[in-house]
Order: structure tokens, then sequence, then C-alpha cells
């Protein structure tokens, strides 16, 4: 298929499901895509069973593992997701909870990527490595489901505040985790040459440095540079458009620097939210921007939660990886936990936090799309489907039980008054 035929397959499936939910389900409207998606896929596989003859699930896993899912998120629609959550997130807003933003986005992700990574080493008997590649890529939280199903609950500003930053840039640190530890364990694996281990070691350090802090200036240097350009600009058309070509070109020419791709997106997509929206636009190309960025982030998130319904076919149902990944997902709750609670507590003798912001950013840690593609993107080995099978797991489950189940308890145990 052509990529304009399977961009057309997908945006008619996105709207079909998208309706079926609607009319039917009334779930919220991208975890309801997922869920008809899911069933449809399933649907597919028991027709299959059923009679083996028509070959339709292979039909289906050669169309799927047709679209590179890997490279169409991580070279495309993340930069756009996380450019446009960053928009609506105010540097103000972020600036009284960077603390804590901080400690949760890098401290919580180095709790999180070693608690699932010896865990699942112990479950599995993965070497250690491997299985901390698969921490790395579980750990980020996805910024566009935690948000959308968390905004019915109507959280007091500065929590919401912390779930959105902590959301934006675990993404970006957890990512360039992902690339160290998936370097260290597929080029050190095999040999137990010490010298060479400790050359990879500081390389993935320098690589770490490199990646983190050059994807945060390119972002903060393009975002400047689109805003004083757009402050000689009056035409909400046009500026949209540099806006987009911010979005696109930005996170392609961090590809190519070798940069944090989705850190200069987050950053990027702050400055121009912010400042950018204050000094540089009328009210009326305020008013376009917002509009456009919000339709974006919602067609990409129904694109985006379709294809992880998919995806079920590029899975592998032994029954071993089933058990695996059911642990998996407790191992990613009790991970998740302490890449909350650490940093809160540490903080506590200096802030004050409500009793609901342990409970509420737990559970609401929702996994999402880019732990898919980042598995995806793993080199072909003997584990890979084992990882494959237990992102898919952990995934699902957090998309539609955590995500279904938070607004009601953020409603029970965030009304608290959180002083800081």
């Amino acid at each position: 298929m052509t990529f304009l035929q399977i961009t057309s397959l997908l945006i008619v499936l996105a709207g079909a499901f998208g309706a079926i939910n609607y009319l039917f389900l009334r779930l919220p409207s991208a975890i309801g895509i997922l869920v008809v998606a899911l069933l449809a896929s399933f649907a597919l596989l028991g027709a299959d069973l059923a009679m083996p003859d028509l070959g339709i699930a292979d039909t289906m896993r050669a169309v799927i593992l047709g679209i590179d899912f890997s490279e169409a998120l991580l070279e495309g629609m993340l930069g756009l997701l996380l450019f446009a959550g960053a928009l609506h997130v105010k540097l103000a807003d972020l600036r009284a909870q960077w603390v804590p933003v901080a400690l949760m986005a890098t401290l919580g992700v180095g709790l999180s990527t070693a608690i699932v990574g010896f865990g699942f080493s112990w479950i599995t008997g993965m070497p250690l490595m491997i299985a901390l590649t698969f921490g790395a890529l579980i750990s980020p939280t996805d910024p566009v489901a935690v948000l959308g199903v968390l905004r019915e609950a109507n959280l007091r500003k500065s929590l919401e505040t912390k779930i959105a930053g902590e959301s934006l840039f675990n993404d970006g640190v957890g990512y360039v985790v992902f690339l160290v530890l998936a370097g260290l364990a597929f080029s050190t694996a095999g040999h137990g040459d010490h010298g060479g281990e400790h050359g990879a070691i500081e390389g993935a350090a320098i690589l770490f440095l490199q990646e983190a802090a050059g994807g945060a200036i390119l972002g903060i240097v393009l975002g400047w540079l689109t805003f004083r350009v757009m402050r000689l600009i009056d035409d909400y058309a046009l500026e949209v458009l540099i806006t987009l070509g911010l979005a696109f070109g930005g996170y392609e020419l961090a590809v190519a620097l070798h940069v944090s791709a989705p850190i200069m997106a987050v950053c990027a997509g702050l400055l121009i939210g912010d400042i950018g929206a204050k000094h540089g636009m009328s009210a009326q190309t305020r008013e376009y921007v917002d509009a456009f960025w919000k339709m974006i982030d919602e067609i990409l998130n129904a694109v985006l939660f379709l294809l992880i319904g998919l995806e079920v076919f590029a899975v592998a149902f032994d029954g071993s990886y089933l058990v695996a990944g059911v642990m998996a997902i407790a191992l990613a709750l009790v991970a998740r936990l302490a890449a909350v609670a650490v940093p809160v507590l540490t903080l506590k003798p200096f802030r004050e936090f409500s009793k609901g912001v342990v409970p509420i950013m737990t559970w609401g840690g929702l996994k999402g799309g880019i732990s898919v593609a980042l598995a995806l993107s793993l080199p072909e080995n003997e584990w890979k489907p084992l990882i494959l099978t237990a992102t898919y797991i952990v995934v699902v489950f957090s998309i539609i039980v955590q995500g279904l189940t938070v607004a009601p308890l953020a409603k029970r145990v965030g009304r608290t008054p959180e002083l800081m």
C-alpha cells in the first residue's frame, strides 16, 4: 500500500470507530477508539480461527506490519503531539512547580527504569541491561492521554501543571534514557571486555548530555527565532503555518543534529505557547493557533490510539509472555508509585502537597504510544517478542482500566485544597 492509501485507511477507520464509540459506547474519545479497534481486531482473529482458510489474520498482520508504527510516531506524530501539549502549559504555572516536575521527570524516570528493569529481569531471566531497556521504554507517561481523561476531573491548576509538565518532560527524558540503555544493551551484549564496557558507559553519559541539553537548547533557540519573526507579522493564517513549520522542521532538524527531538518540541512549544502568545500574536491569531493545535492534537491522538488497537496483530500470544505481561503491569504500577512518592516525600519538608497528589499522579500516569513505538524500534533479538507483548499489555491496561477510573479517583481524593 502507498503512503496515501495507508493514511486514508487510518483516517477512515479512526472516524468510523470514533462514530461507533460516540453512538454506542460513550467512552472518552481516544479510549473509545482504542476499545473499538481492539474489539475489531479480536473479532478478525476469532474469524480467522473459525475459518483458517480465509487467511484473515495473515492479511491483516501484513497490512499492520507494513505500517512502520515506530517510525510514524517517533519521526512524525510525537513531535506534533508534544508541541501541541506544551503550547497549553504556561511558563508561570510551570515555574511555580518546576522542582517537583524536574524531580519526577528525572529522578522519577530513573527510579521507574531501575525498578521495572531489575524486577522484569528477575521474573523472566532476561539479561539485566535488556530488562533495564524495557524499564526505560515503559516509564514515560502519555501527556495527551493523561490530560484528556483528567480534564473532566476539574483539578486545581497546580496539580494539573505538575501532571502536564511531568508528562511532557518525562517523555523526552525517558526517550533519551532508552537510547542510552539500548545502546549499552545491544553494543555490549555477548562480550565481557570491561574496558570496552567502561568506554561504552562513558560514551552513553556523553550521549545523554548531548541529547538532553542539545534538545533543550535547540528548542529554545528555534522557539525564540520563531517568536521574533511572528512579532513582525499580523496574519493569523501565516502564523499558524509558521508554528506548524516550527514543529515539523524543528523536530527533523533535531533528528539530523542527533539531539533529543521530543525535548526540542516541548521547549519550543512552551516558549511559543507562553511568550509567543503574549507578545507575538494578536488576539485573533491566538484564537486560531489554539484551535488549530487542539484539532491537530485530537486527530493525531485518534489515529495513534487506533494504531495501538490494531498493533494487536504484531503481538505474540504465547502463554508465558502473557503471564509476564500481567506481572509487568504490577511492576509498572509499583515503579510509578516510587517515581511520584519519592520526589514528593523528598520535598515534603519544604513545601506542602494535598493528600491526593500521590494516588492521582500514580494511577494517572498512563502509558501510551511512545512505549509501543520504542519496543518496536528495538533491534531483532530473542527477547523482543516478550518485550513487545509485555509493553502492549501494560499500555492497553493503562489506557483502558486506569484511563477510565482515574477521573473518578481524582474527584474523590483531589478535593483537598493544595497549597503548592
